[in-house]
């Protein structure tokens, strides 16, 4: 049985949220994503304004994480510990990524060769929880942890296209999409209908949107229900490969491997609850 909701039980459970709510493990996380590929170095001032705190409250998260080995202050800068790693390793290792999204990555890899991904909305991007490749040419870097924006990404219209449509009108609302390629689209009404038209089909192809070479196709992941709770796709050069010749050759391999997963669901639950969508 559901156990059902009033809104004064509601109301209590969202007030004590926000008694329980640690600031300042919020701030000290906020610090260790400041850090990225182009602000791998940065002085205190720098995180406090990639953070949005100030630089006494930077600080003070700064000397905690450095106390706990994850940062390192090396000639008044600041850069990531090797430390970092065990976070992330510690969540492949909880939810068995390898064990429950690899091996059909690895069979669409092993039959069509290029790259093979799974990843989740994490905000307005996409977050890679997976990924293999035998691609040997220059490309943005997709391994797990990376985030691309949503809108120029197939895995990203596919999801997106999959929320209500009041958060798609929120999203396009808020979205301030940046010419990644010359084809990147970013007008707004013409996102709109590619997300209409991408539910309708149930699946999402773009062609150097996100960069030049790159052609994908994703299909959604969805849990015992039916709810869509991540993507899979398939890439590969553009070059090489048209978006219907990617649709006619992979898209069934495709579904057959995110209805795989879905099985897998029911031996791995941790995995599922960590990727579900909340709320």
């Amino acid at each position: 049985m559901v156990e059902s909701v009033s809104p004064s039980d509601a109301e209590e459970k969202s007030t004590r949220g926000q008694a329980e709510f640690v600031e300042a493990l919020a701030r000290g996380l906020a610090v260790l994503e400041t850090f990225d590929e182009v602000h791998s170095e940065m002085s205190l001032t720098d995180v406090a304004r990639r953070a949005g705190l100030r630089p006494a409250t930077a600080r003070r998260s700064l000397h905690t994480l450095e106390a706990l080995g994850y940062v390192r202050h090396v000639n008044k800068r600041y850069v990531l510990a090797a430390r970092v790693l065990t976070l992330g390793a510690s969540y492949l290792r909880a939810s068995h990524v390898d064990e429950a999204l690899m091996p059909e990555l690895r069979r669409l890899v092993a039959e069509f060769g290029d790259a093979s991904s799974v990843a989740v909305l994490d905000g307005p991007n996409i977050l890679y929880v997976a990924h293999c490749s035998e691609q040997r040419s220059s490309r943005p870097v997709a391994a797990i942890g990376a985030t691309y924006p949503g809108y120029a990404t197939s895995m990203g219209r596919l999801l997106l296209s999959r929320m209500p449509q009041e958060a798609i009108d929120m999203y396009l609302a808020q979205l301030k999409p940046v010419k990644l390629t010359e084809h990147t689209e970013t007008d707004i009404g013409r996102l709109r209908q590619i997300l209409s038209e991408v539910r309708q089909l149930g699946y999402s192809v773009v062609v150097d949107q996100l960069d030049y070479g790159v052609t994908a196709l994703a299909v959604p992941i969805k849990d015992q229900s039916g709810r869509v709770v991540a993507a899979i796709n398939s890439s590969g050069y553009s070059g090489k490969l048209t978006a219907e010749r990617l649709v006619d050759e992979r898209l069934a391999e495709l579904q057959l491997s995110a209805a795989r997963i879905t099985q897998v669901f029911t031996r791995y639950p941790a995995l599922l609850h960590s990727i579900r969508p909340a709320g």
